[in-house]
């Protein structure tokens, strides 16, 4: 029977998904931020002796954590003026390329690698790498007790680990011959780690892997030039991985979806949500059944349609300053001085969070918030530090980092009840 150490209040549902995820597994956790995901819940933990899975590790394969200490205070900078740069010369968004070009040795290493389905997507990486994409994915500024600034980054493989992710599920449900829908209560799609599509997968599971490091870097880096600052101390970790790990006396293939790795000693970056807290923690040895994982954010507390609202699609006229939404493009066309259109979503049922109220809490919190939505507002997620009293002693808090500027996507989203 499977050991299974649940951190937190949780519904059943997703409960109920660690365990159908862990029927053929000897141990599973789930984090006190857990909630519902695509087959293994966010937040759960999972170790293997024999199999890997191509659905617990997800679609955003190796998305992650990088903080960064620099060598500025607070008082050397105009945070309003950083953030103004950070979301001019950095890309946001699904699909975005980078508008500043890098060159990284990671993309040699896709260039050349006998994984011909990876090889093909060698130009898509090089135009995605340093960009960031959307959601709950962010760039943001921190200070610490003593008002040093941090740098705090938060995204995965970009459309590169996606598109990897969809490729070998679908190998794995041809050579199951497993129906899987794709959704909240499908089981976990299982490779065998002996077979070669289970030595495929997890081939080309870390070279995604070795991107979204990079990825992580690059956009550092640039905020670092942007701030004309040095690192003088970094924390980095995948939370949407598989590792090969060392438990109760055997070795273990351990899938983490949304969990954060801490080691007795090891240091992760955990941030939460854009009016909280963020911290650097450790890993402590004082719960074993923990699998040396914690929390990897502060979870959510609704989804994001509850949220925001429902949306349909449509379209404005580019020249025209006005919220006129049109159904046809053809209509948004027939005005003087008409030249172009874009599609946009429209907000058709309004969500349980008030995003000006929002965006007025975190200006009284001295936030300087570029994007976002009210998809990802405070309301949103649960407080982080009553998650992380939820692991007890499994770890340690570090260092308390304290919010001053906020970079994500925002939806482009006309609402016509605005007022």
């Amino acid at each position: 029977m499977t050991n299974i150490k649940v951190f937190g209040e949780h519904d059943e549902r997703t409960i109920k998904q660690l365990e159908r995820c862990a029927e053929k597994a000897d141990y599973a956790v789930l984090c006190a931020d857990g909630h519902l995901g695509y087959s293994q819940p966010i937040g759960g933990v999972v170790a293997y002796k024999d199999h890997v899975s191509p659905t617990g590790v997800g679609y955003d394969i190796a998305c992650g954590n990088k903080a960064v200490k620099t060598s500025i205070r607070l008082r050397d900078i105009n945070v309003s003026e950083v953030m103004d740069e950070i979301s001019k010369r950095i890309s946001f968004g699904i699909g975005r390329n980078n508008n500043e070009p890098v060159d990284h040795e990671v993309l040699e290493v896709i260039r050349t690698t006998p994984n011909l389905f990876q090889r093909g997507m060698v130009d898509m990486a090089s135009r995605q790498l340093g960009t960031v994409g959307s959601g709950n994915h962010y760039v943001d500024l921190f200070i610490d007790d003593r008002e040093w600034i941090w740098i705090g980054v938060h995204f995965g493989s970009r459309g590169f680990g996606h598109k990897t992710a969809t490729h070998y599920m679908e190998k794995a449900k041809e050579e199951l011959g497993t129906v899987y829908k794709d959704d909240y209560d499908s089981p976990p799609l299982l490779l065998s780690t002996h077979s070669e599509l289970g030595q495929e997968y997890l081939y080309a599971m870390e070279l995604a892997g070795q991107y979204a490091y990079a990825g992580r870097d690059v956009v550092v880096d640039k905020v670092l030039e942007i701030l004309q600052a040095q690192s003088v101390y970094e924390v980095h970790n995948h939370h949407n991985f598989s590792w090969q790990e060392f438990h109760f006396g055997q070795i273990y293939n351990v899938v983490r979806k949304g969990a954060t790795p801490a080691f007795d000693g090891q240091e992760g970056f955990v941030g939460g949500s854009m009016g909280d807290i963020s911290v650097i923690l450790e890993g402590t040895p004082k719960d074993p059944l923990a699998l040396a994982s914690t929390v990897h954010g502060a979870g959510r507390v609704m989804s994001r349609t509850e949220a925001a609202g429902k949306y349909k699609k449509g379209f404005v006229n580019n020249v025209r300053d006005d919220d006129s939404v049109y159904e046809k493009r053809e209509d948004a066309l027939k005005f003087p001085g008409a030249s172009n259109t874009k599609k946009v979503r429209v907000r058709r049922k309004g969500g349980k969070i008030d995003w000006k109220v929002a965006q007025r809490y975190l200006e009284l919190k001295g936030v300087e918030l570029r994007g976002g939505g009210a998809d990802e507002a405070p309301g949103v997620y649960r407080n982080l530090r009553e998650v992380l009293q939820s692991h007890g002693d499994s770890v340690r808090i570090k260092e308390v980092l304290h919010p001053v500027g906020v970079a994500m996507a925002g939806p482009d989203v006309r609402d016509p009840y605005k007022d």
